[in-house]
């Protein structure tokens, strides 16, 4: 399945694995690599340079496909701007395939010097974005690249709401540059839909959670096998700050807080990145926030990596194959 994003990455399939805060670690990177799409290392779990070198040797002794690395430039999550300095240095330095962006443009941090550092050293830049408005920025400063992200995605979805149905095709006709689709994509049927909307990859989350290789609590596969599409809410507003989450207690004080009128101080107690461990290790589904999608409606089994990818590109061709006889 040869697009502009498989050729330009050097990867088999066009499924990328998008940021994963607590769980994008060397294994599950690898496994997705070697299973023909491209793996991600998060770099906001990782504390140092070093930390973040030593897990880039790891993954590249479990694989030789490519990989690359998310950068969340997102104050909210703690990480300094010496941090995310050190981050692109490394990445730069380690020379890996690309970068997935989300936040603050790249051109903006740091007078852009940066974006210059990666692209000497062959990193290939997309940025993650919820707006045409956005995809034309990243395309005028040089990314590689663009994911357009709709607001079914977890994490922090654009407050524009766009669907990715409709924010796929608009940016698509927008830019020249590749366009990657994230938000609501967990199977076949949306690789194949987001194919035939102009895009040329998918990135996924949520559905590599439930994965054999992905290093989490094991009830919480369980919880989101059992949860819905609607079981998924819109948070943050009141703040600035938008966010997508699986509905439990943490998020429903929440939405609470908001509705009275309460502050960032409330909320952030309920939100924060410190209840990960809790979450994600120890399977306390109502400690805190589990940023996932409305994919999750579409997650019914815990299956391998290498499994899931082959059965969403076969799938795909599939129904591509069988929708274009209908019309001939």
């Amino acid at each position: 399945m040869k697009t502009r994003v498989t050729e330009m990455l050097g990867i088999e399939y066009p499924i990328l694995c998008g940021g994963m805060m607590r769980l994008a670690y060397p294994r599950l990177c690898a496994a997705i690599s070697n299973a023909g799409g491209l793996g991600n290392l998060t770099a906001g779990n990782f504390q140092s340079k070093e930390e973040l070198a030593e897990a880039i040797g790891k993954t590249r002794k479990m694989t030789n496909k490519p990989f690359w690395v998310n950068v969340t430039l997102f104050p909210a999550i703690g990480i300094g701007e010496d941090r995310y300095r050190e981050y692109f240095e490394t990445i730069a330095a380690e020379r890996v395939a690309a970068v997935e962006i989300s936040g603050t443009p790249l051109d903006k941090f740091d007078s852009g010097v940066h974006l210059k550092r990666l692209k000497d050293a062959g990193v290939k830049l997309f940025h993650k974005v919820g707006s045409v408005r956005h995809a034309k920025h990243a395309e005028k400063a040089g990314y590689d690249g663009v994911i357009a992200a709709g607001v079914e995605e977890g994490g922090h979805p654009l407050n524009d709401n766009v669907a990715t149905t409709v924010l796929t095709p608009r940016i698509a006709e927008s830019v020249g540059i590749p366009v990657v689709t994230t938000g609501g994509i967990a199977d076949g049927r949306g690789l194949a839909a987001a194919l035939c909307l102009g895009a040329e990859g998918v990135m996924m989350a949520s559905r590599f959670i439930c994965t054999e290789e992905c290093e989490v609590h094991p009830a919480v596969q369980k919880e989101l096998i059992e949860r819905q599409e609607f079981e998924t809410v819109l948070y943050g507003n009141s703040i600035g700050l938008q966010g997508r989450a699986l509905l439990n207690d943490s998020i429903r004080k929440v939405l609470e807080i908001e509705a009275r009128g309460g502050g960032l101080d409330e909320i952030i107690p309920h939100i924060a990145g410190a209840l990960g461990p809790e979450i994600w290790e120890g399977g306390k589904i109502d400690a805190g926030s589990i940023n996932v999608g409305q994919s999750i409606g579409m997650i019914h089994q815990v299956v391998p990596v290498r499994e899931l990818l082959d059965t969403m590109v076969r799938e795909a061709k599939e129904i591509i194959s069988q929708r274009g006889a209908c019309f001939e």
